[in-house]
């Protein structure tokens, strides 16, 4: 008689690429649940998520980092230190790429990633919005650097070839013992979630400047059998962003509370009771000491 020897694989899997790539709706889909917030517009990831995939033979966890750009200010800076802290600590590393537009190949960053000691696994998302002779020429063009079965053409949107790439994962992925409880689905505690969420709700709400002025912190969060009952604090860096945000006889603060409440009564699966103000906090993406408050990693 056999016997099979059991096995546990944990892996850190870090996953980088450019703003809009498709990042954060790669590790929801492996999760089976949203963890990170989604939007069309860039710095929508801000803050190093983790997403932790249990089963009885693997933990991995993924790693969603901020989408890479060109800093222009601090709070960009401290968003690319925990892109670049992320290239020496990774056991697999997805570049995902978006394949619909023309500037998916970075040659710096290709020359980065390729040096380093361990897998690379090309993800080119979005491919349902291209046809298969511009797939081929980009899978090509990859194949030309990386081994072909490190490249994973893949689509979220209609679901294709992802359980493989995850399989691939799997592999590549060495034997350990879990670095999390296997209870634990990710290193975040309730009130951030809680702040992306609303944040989500105002990055898809508005235009311009805004969203990209706006920080949330909760000050409250208290759960009971019921009900949770939320207070939480968006800044803005000037009083006419406040008036935007606030709308007509606070009209669009309504929405966006309305909004953030739904999501935030199915994460929790309970009742939501979520009361948010709006204060100018002037040039809080470029001062230490609000960027620290906020959990931003200044180095």
């Amino acid at each position: 008689m056999y016997y099979v020897k059991k096995t546990h694989k944990s892996s850190f899997i870090n996953i980088i690429g450019k703003p809009n790539v498709g990042k954060s709706s790669l590790v929801n889909y492996f999760m089976g649940r949203k963890i990170s917030i989604i939007s069309p517009k860039a710095q929508t990831t801000r803050h190093r998520i983790f997403s932790i995939l249990n089963d009885d033979h693997y933990q991995l966890v993924f790693s969603d980092l901020p989408g890479i750009i060109t800093p222009k200010n601090k709070l960009h800076k401290s968003m690319m230190k925990f892109v670049s802290g992320s290239y020496s600590d990774a056991d697999v590393i997805l570049l995902v790429i978006d394949s619909s537009k023309d500037d998916y190949f970075d040659n710096d960053l290709i020359y980065k990633i390729k040096s380093l000691k361990i897998p690379i696994l090309i993800v080119l998302n979005k491919i349902d919005l291209i046809d298969n002779t511009i797939l081929d020429q980009i899978v090509v063009k990859f194949g030309s650097i990386f081994k072909s079965e490190f490249i994973f053409p893949i689509s979220i949107t209609n679901p294709f070839n992802l359980d493989n790439l995850l399989d691939k994962i799997i592999e590549l992925s060495p034997e350990g013992n879990p670095y999390f409880s296997k209870d634990q689905i990710t290193d975040k505690s309730e009130r951030f979630f809680v702040n992306e969420i609303i944040r989500e709700k105002i990055l898809n709400h508005y235009d311009k400047e805004i969203p990209y002025s706006v920080e949330v912190e909760t000050t409250s969060f208290k759960p009971s059998s019921k009900i949770i009952k939320i207070e939480s604090q968006i800044y803005v860096e000037r009083s006419s962003q406040k008036g935007i945000l606030i709308g007509h006889k606070g009209n669009n603060l309504k929405i966006i509370g309305t909004k953030a409440r739904t999501d935030l009564e199915q994460f929790f699966q309970k009742k939501v009771f979520i009361d948010l103000k709006v204060k100018v906090l002037k040039n809080w993406k470029s001062e230490d000491k609000h960027l620290k408050r906020f959990g931003y990693d200044l180095g």
